[in-house]
């Protein structure tokens, strides 16, 4: 299993309830295709570089998990088409 660090950005104009919902569909898809979750940390509303879809602001979170080669390309695209996901990241840690 390959260690990975996935960092995306949820939609601010959601309630509190809302983003940890998307949070645990996150966590969800990572442990239902094989993964496992190591550390979820939550950074909160921060100041964007730049303007995405009209926004200055959005809610920041980082997890680390453990998976296999093939569940970030269904992570990417699962994310991709989420509407509260407003951008993300998939580093793989151990790639040197």
């Amino acid at each position: 299993m390959t260690n990975y660090e996935l960092m995306f950005i949820i939609n601010p104009t959601l309630e509190e309830e809302k983003k940890n919902t998307v949070v645990e569909m996150v966590q969800g898809i990572i442990t239902d295709n094989g993964g496992e979750v190591s550390n979820v940390d939550v950074w909160g509303m921060r100041k964007l570089a730049y303007l995405i879809e009209k926004k200055s602001e959005g809610y920041y979170v980082v997890i680390e998990f453990k998976a296999g080669t093939d569940l970030p390309k269904e992570l990417d695209r699962r994310l991709r088409i989420s509407d509260n996901v407003m951008r993300h990241m998939i580093i793989n840690k151990d790639a040197k």
